[in-house]
């Protein structure tokens, strides 16, 4: 099951879940056919050379690596606890970014006077240090993931509408996987392609604050009433509904 969301400060967020067979490139190039754009995404290669996506690293994962490296490693943990003080001064900046509600264009600033001298100050010392830590090490893993994602990892820099990390998306996952634990499989691909639109329209009604319920009823009100050549469904979206449903 392939999810796929709008950036995090979107006004009209969409989430979509998109059941493939495998978990190859062509599935990830079928859906974003036509695309253009950043795509923000873990350093999984299925990602990389696709026509017209510019892929956007996630700190998250870098910093993972080094939490990684701090619970193996009992000695020389030094190094671990430096990289990840550069990753939480660039957290530091987004929850700042949060609170004074910056627009896109205020945050994009905000980033290239604080967030890139961080950036340059961190490659100097990873460039440093991954010539002194033992490259099987939990660091060395560490350092060596992070400069070899360093293109992407920076490039949330570029437009104020990218998130530092992909978190968003992968609290969006999250249901899906608990659930999946629950009813292990689905028999068939009908079922799983029925289950990817119905976490579609929960997980979307859920980005929009919308109780997914009511929305459901508020559709199987409305969609009887459509005309059958009516594919239009732009006032059925959550954000342009009001539901006046009875909560009590």
């Amino acid at each position: 099951m392939w999810v796929y969301r709008s950036n995090e400060v979107s006004q009209e967020p969409v989430v979509i879940y998109d059941y493939q067979a495998g978990r190859g490139r062509a599935s990830a190039e079928e859906f974003l056919a036509g695309y253009q754009g950043y795509l923000q995404c873990d350093g999984y290669s299925a990602y990389e050379g696709i026509d017209g996506i510019i892929p956007v690293g996630c700190w998250a994962h870098a910093r993972r690596k080094y939490d990684e490296a701090l619970k193996a490693e009992s000695k020389n943990k030094g190094r671990a606890h430096k990289a990840i003080s550069f990753i939480s001064k660039l957290y530091k900046l987004e929850v700042q970014a949060k609170k004074e509600s910056l627009s896109p264009e205020k945050r994009y600033q905000l980033r290239q006077e604080k967030a890139l001298p961080v950036l340059l100050e961190f490659k100097v010392w990873l460039d440093e240090a991954s010539d002194k830590v033992v490259k099987g090490s939990y660091i060395g893993k560490a350092i060596k993931y992070t400069l070899n994602q360093w293109p992407k990892l920076i490039r949330y820099i570029e437009d104020g509408h990218l998130g530092i990390d992909n978190n968003i998306t992968e609290r969006d996952i999250r249901p899906f996987t608990t659930g999946r634990k629950n009813w292990l499989f689905s028999k068939s691909v009908n079922g799983a392609q029925a289950s990817a639109t119905l976490y579609s329209i929960v997980m979307t009604c859920r980005a929009n604050d919308i109780n997914p319920y009511y929305y459901f009823l508020h559709l199987f009100k409305e969609l009887p009433n459509r005309p059958e050549c009516n594919d239009d469904f732009t006032d059925l979206m959550p954000w342009n509904v009001q539901l006046n449903f009875d909560y009590s």
